[in-house]
């Protein structure tokens, strides 16, 4: 395999280049030192097997950092299991590749490859609840109080936090190896850096700046120590992986890797202008992903990160990306998505596409494959409208809540399909959503130019933040609707960390570039927002406690076998008066059935219109319901306590404005063991 394979004699060098005529290992003794240790000149007669160039270095010991030289040319090994940017300056590099003292290197590791550890846990997704994080982020605030901030060692300390909330899954942000100085110039004056991660450039080593020690070359080993520890507590990990383009940007972009080894290889060129790079991306190229050899290099990255690192699937950005070809065409049966799927490796494992790219392509419904699953655009939108009260849009609800059976029914996919959200790292978190009707983005020094314009929010009255109480209360009652109908929706929910405790980005939707308490998770929140943390914890372990919300099937409204009830009735203020054609209301009732047996059925009131409303509750033989979630409940979190829980013996329920309330059906004092 390329890169460097440590074995008992020594290290084997090997790389792919099509075009290369004059090849150099360069060996420097410490990530830092300004002039190479030794170059070895390889000659194409004997070093050389096709396109492959290779040299065994005897007796070489670990901790080496190495680049190659081609043509001139100073190259990171694209298949390095662990890279140092200590010498690397972007800015001075652009234009002047070929220095040996400015350069992405690579490390030599100890070991050739880590023990393959099998992952624990069956594949998929059955019962998921996703949490997506940044690594640095999460720790690198003073309040964290880790030992080693921003970094894989400190997520660790942090995963009791993660249990107690009842996630099952970890989306890390970008963990391979990223240059975050890919920022314009006049991000860069402002000391600002490519701080997502969203610019890889050495898709096999773990980023350094989220190592400790990154010097010693231990990233792939820190990296698994976070894996295993997260498997060990029951959590999978899923990574964020960016192969629409690398950090090599268009042609005023640095020579980092893939430029040097195989320019035409790995970029989709312009066919009447080879130097220009067509760019599908919005980042200055666009990686060629259906040439075979790319293909081949991204599936064997990602069997790679499963295998060795441990890791349990993985989400792609822009995957629309993968659906074009060597010219940029959309292909109907496109290579790259199908290789990935039918991977002996990678098959059954969760494969999340954002299916869209930056030049149009949006595939939510229709990703090429069988298995894939997509973040759901669509539920994000009209969940968002239909909370900040639009009208007209109930069937769009009940169709979102119910799975999006409109959008994966057709070709025979499920619920299971649809990645569920209502905020991400791109865009608003939870609190600004309801807190800003526009985004502030100034300090990004684009004039504010960054960042969607349509974020479909409501600021509840005034714009950021205030001191009424009356407007917190309410906004606080929005940000838990919010939650409770992701928490209610067939599909995979997956929640942005800070939003459970309503961490606020002063209402910048892209702080891709600021690596400050902008980003950070405040972990003062845990205690400031206890009422809210509760809240999204009561929710999660809701969701989890009854299968009928996490059962991979759409809704039909027919009976389930052997109780003789429909698995769900649509209702209005009144009993089975849905208004599905009231472009006024703002109302929606639902009654969700137990699947198994003990398992209550539910009763769910969504009143999201401005005055309370009178709604008929169900009639249930030898049961009574009990009112479990009230996100108008000012005492309790929003869900009550076992010990609060009373019958309702009214046929009507009186339901505040702008609030969830759920039921459950069981006998008095029964309290369900699911």
């Amino acid at each position: 395999m390329p890169g460097a394979t440590w074995t008992t004699e020594g290290v084997n060098f090997s790389m792919f280049s099509k075009s290369a005529q004059k090849v150099e290992l360069l060996l420097y003794k410490a990530a830092d030192s300004a002039e190479p240790l030794q170059i070895v000149d390889l000659d194409p007669d004997t070093n050389r097997t096709y396109f492959f160039w290779h040299v065994l270095v005897v007796g070489l010991r670990s901790g080496i950092s190495y680049t190659w030289r081609i043509d001139g040319k100073e190259l990171v090994d694209p298949w390095a299991r662990a890279v140092t940017d200590a010498v690397w300056n972007r800015r001075q590099a652009i234009g002047h590749a070929g220095g040996s003292g400015n350069s992405v290197r690579a490390m030599v590791t100890t070991e050739a490859e880590l023990i393959s550890r099998e992952s624990p846990f069956a594949p998929g997704l059955s019962g998921a609840v996703i949490y997506e994080l940044h690594v640095g982020a999460f720790t690198q605030h003073p309040s964290s109080g880790v030992e080693y901030p921003g970094t894989f060692l400190g997520l660790i300390e942090k995963i009791p936090y993660l249990q107690e909330l009842g996630v099952t899954h970890v989306e890390l942000l970008p963990v391979m190896a990223f240059d975050d100085q890919d920022v314009p110039p006049a991000l860069e004056a402002r000391n600002l850096r490519n701080y997502w991660g969203y610019s890889s450039h050495s898709f096999y080593s773990p980023h350094p700046h989220y190592c400790v020690r990154p010097e010693q070359g231990t990233h792939q080993f820190q990296f698994r120590q976070l894996t295993d520890a997260l498997h060990d507590a029951g959590i999978r990990v899923i990574l964020d992986v960016v192969f629409n383009h690398t950090a090599e940007g268009g042609a005023d972009g640095p020579v980092i890797n893939f430029k040097g080894f195989a320019n035409n290889v790995f970029y989709i060129l312009d066919p009447r202008d080879r130097c220009r790079y067509l760019d599908y991306s919005g980042c200055g190229n666009t990686f060629n992903c259906n040439h075979p050899s790319v293909t081949r290099f991204i599936v064997t990255c990602l069997e790679w990160w499963v295998e060795q690192m441990g890791v349990d699937g993985f989400r792609f950005d822009l995957a629309s990306v993968f659906v074009r070809g060597e010219d940029g065409t959309p292909l109907a049966n496109p290579p790259l998505p199908w290789n990935i799927e039918l991977s002996r490796t990678l098959a059954r494992l969760p494969l999340i596409a954002e299916a869209w790219d930056s030049s149009g392509l949006y595939h939510v419904g229709c990703f090429p494959g069988l298995s894939w699953t997509e973040w759901n655009g669509r539920y994000r939108d009209v969940i968002r409208r239909f909370i900040r009260g639009d009208r007209g849009i109930i069937g769009q609800v009940a169709t979102c809540i119910g799975g999006s059976s409109d959008l994966y029914a057709d070709d025979g996919r499920l619920p299971e399909n649809s990645i569920n959200f209502i905020t991400c790292h791109d865009g608003f978190t939870l609190r600004d959503l309801v807190s800003y009707n526009c985004k502030h983005n100034e300090d990004n020094g684009e004039d504010n130019r960054d960042g969607t314009n349509d974020n479909l929010s409501w600021n509840c009255g005034v714009e950021g933040e205030t001191d009424d109480p009356a407007v917190i209360a309410f906004r606080r009652r929005q940000a838990k609707n919010l939650i409770a109908i992701l928490m209610i929706s067939r599909g995979v929910p997956m929640l942005l960390a800070g939003d459970e405790v309503l961490r606020t980005q002063n209402g910048k939707n892209n702080t891709w570039c600021q690596n400050n308490e902008l980003s950070w998770f405040d972990w003062k929140l845990v205690e400031i927002e206890r009422d809210m943390l509760e809240f999204v914890r009561g929710m999660i372990a809701f969701r989890r406690r009854h299968p009928n919300l996490t059962r991979n099937a759409f809704y039909t409204g027919k009976s389930i076998p052997g109780r003789n009830v429909p698995d769900i009735v649509w209702c209005g203020p009144k009993l089975n008066e849905p208004a599905w054609h009231d472009g006024s209301c703002q109302f929606l009732a639902f009654t969700i059935a137990g699947l198994i047996a003990n398992e209550p059925d539910l009763h769910v009131i969504l009143n999201l219109a401005d005055a309370a409303v009178d709604a008929s509750l169900p009639p249930l033989q030898g049961q009574e319901w009990f009112l479990v979630v009230d996100t108008a409940d000012r005492v309790n979190s929003g869900v009550l306590p076992q010990k609060d829980q009373r019958p309702v013996l009214a046929s009507v329920c009186h339901v505040q404005p702008r609030c969830v309330v759920i039921f459950e059906g069981r006998a008095a004092g029964l309290y369900p063991d699911l």
